[in-house]
């Protein structure tokens, strides 16, 4: 596997900005690991992390350039801060760099497939979130999404919102907005004649296990190929390490790249 820290200009946020990359490298002499490059324009997991992390903590916490070398799977982990994968109320747009600049950026600079089939998005916690609201707003760019421990809930009344959720999403309803999971996973289901696997985990003694719950029942009465897994666990990193390799495992990844 090639592991490349990418520094970078974003026109979109008029900043200086980063994203972690790996490729995948045919090798036969590497001791330990099995690497496979299957295509010239690899398959991607877009890999997205929480609020209090960057484009560095998967590769940091879990040993995903291991689970993803004998895959002949790209992943490419941005960073967006705080911001809940939105373009903000009070701040940048980093939904519009997340779902519009980036993926043009990433595969100008490396060999990434833009076809449907060969791209996924993948994320913990509020990087659960956005994976989830990039597949769904998005259908026609993804074959599969996947959330662990994901904050799915933003449309729910807080009755004393943080700071950081009033940056992102301002001080009006997020409810039947753009930014509602719920909103969009109805639409997708309604409106979209393509429509991504979705694959949902969260510990049962999580924080956002009620509003996973509440994802989950909206999820399973829709027409999408929807996946839950629940189990002991917390809102931890050696939760998402084992979870991770289990979505890794379910990605519809058969194609026969090789014939590219």
């Amino acid at each position: 596997m090639a592991l490349i820290s990418c520094n970078f200009f974003s026109e979109v946020l008029g900043l200086s900005t980063s994203m972690t990359v790996i490729l995948p490298q045919q090798t036969s002499g590497q001791i330990g690991l099995a690497n496979v490059a299957k295509a010239e324009r690899h398959p991607t997991l877009w890999l997205l992390h929480g609020m209090s992390d960057d484009d560095t903590i998967w590769l940091r916490r879990t040993s995903i350039e291991r689970y993803v070398a004998a895959l002949g799977l790209a992943v490419v982990m941005p960073q967006v801060h705080r911001s809940f994968y939105t373009d903000m109320a009070y701040g940048l747009r980093y939904w519009t760099f997340l779902s519009e600049e980036l993926p043009r950026l990433a595969r100008a600079f490396f060999p990434l497939s833009d076809a449907r089939e060969d791209n996924f998005v993948a994320g913990l916690s509020m990087g659960g979130y956005g994976a989830f609201k990039w597949a769904l707003s998005k259908p026609e760019q993804f074959a599969a999404a996947a959330s662990l421990s994901g904050a799915l809930d933003r449309a729910r009344q807080v009755s004393n919102p943080s700071r950081d959720f009033i940056l992102a999403f301002g001080d009006e309803p997020v409810a039947g907005t753009d930014n509602d999971l719920f909103e969009l996973l109805s639409r997708c289901d309604q409106g979209s004649t393509e429509k991504p696997m979705l694959y949902q985990c969260c510990g049962t003694e999580d924080f956002l296990y009620e509003g996973n719950q509440r994802f989950r029942s909206a999820a399973s009465q829709s027409s999408l190929d929807y996946t839950y897994e629940e189990g002991p666990g917390t809102h931890e990193w050696g939760y998402w390490d084992a979870k991770i390799q289990d979505v890794l495992a379910w990605l519809p990844l058969q194609r026969n790249h090789s014939q590219k």
